[in-house]
């Protein structure tokens, strides 16, 4: 696999998590029976995947910015440039033992994602692109799915949990696209849900209310495999206000009205 110095990085340092998150997730599988429960033991996880990864990016490139899940912002000497962090994606599939989850990892130049990299752990499954250089999941070239009707497509979202204010519009949009499509899916991990698109496994994907490290990795992945993306309301930024429509040209305008409602 090829890429620049800088993908490399992320390639290795999303492995390196990922082993120490494979390792904790054999131990969360035994954590389920006990009365005390997972929780704190995943958080510790996620933790460590976190300071991992940075280790990894910050020990390579010590002068750019960070952002991540766990440790928050911290402003870099290169202000053009940041790390865009998720270490544990899909922490709730995590802690009940279901093997879909992943380490999320982006670059930012001058406020552009240029390079992503999301890794499934579970099913040894890396997905990557760099601005320019196509989408690839391990040595296989990604491409969006080609099916152009709507009525034969599969989409994800994610659908907001308890006492959420975004519930009511979740479920209008859900039922909007419902009747138009081959069904809708809800797998818990953002990244995996746009890594997905790009694989053509998917279809389209939408969400509301997200994080930047949710998207950054698998927006570019999208793009790099021919997909479009969009904010959910227009006008407004992916990665700034965390909401993000993906899918395969074909279907991408009919697939957008049916989530706006408009």
């Amino acid at each position: 696999m090829s890429g620049s110095a800088n993908l490399n990085t992320m390639i290795k340092a999303a492995r390196k998590a990922g082993r120490s998150l494979v390792k904790d997730f054999r131990e969360v599988e035994n954590l389920q029976v006990s009365s005390k429960g997972p929780g704190d033991f995943v958080s510790r996880a996620d933790t460590r995947a976190e300071e991992l990864v940075k280790a990894d990016l910050m020990g390579a490139r010590p002068t750019y910015g960070w952002l991540g899940e766990e440790g928050g912002g911290e402003e870099g000497e290169d202000p053009t440039r940041r790390w865009i962090v998720d270490p544990l994606d899909g922490t709730t599939n995590f802690l009940h033992g279901l093997p879909h989850w992943a380490v999320s990892i982006a670059l930012e130049h001058k406020g552009e994602i240029v390079a992503g990299v999301v890794y499934d752990p579970a099913k040894d499954e890396l997905f990557w692109a760099e601005k320019g250089m196509g989408a690839w999941m391990n040595e296989t070239r990604l491409r969006v799915s080609g099916r152009n009707k709507m009525i034969e497509c599969i989409f994800a979202t994610g659908l907001p949990f308890g006492g959420n204010p975004e519930l009511p519009e979740s479920l209008r949009a859900c039922g909007r696209v419902l009747p138009t499509c081959a069904g809708i899916r809800r797998w818990g991990a953002a990244s995996l849900d746009l890594a997905y698109v790009a694989a053509g496994r998917l279809d389209g994907y939408w969400e509301r209310k997200l994080h930047a490290w949710d998207i950054a990795a698998g927006e570019i992945i999208v793009r790099e495999a021919g997909g479009f993306t969009e904010p959910v309301r227009e006008g407004r930024s992916t990665i700034d206000h965390g909401e993000i429509i993906a899918a395969n040209p074909d279907i991408f305008s009919k697939f957008a009205k049916e989530v706006r409602g408009s």
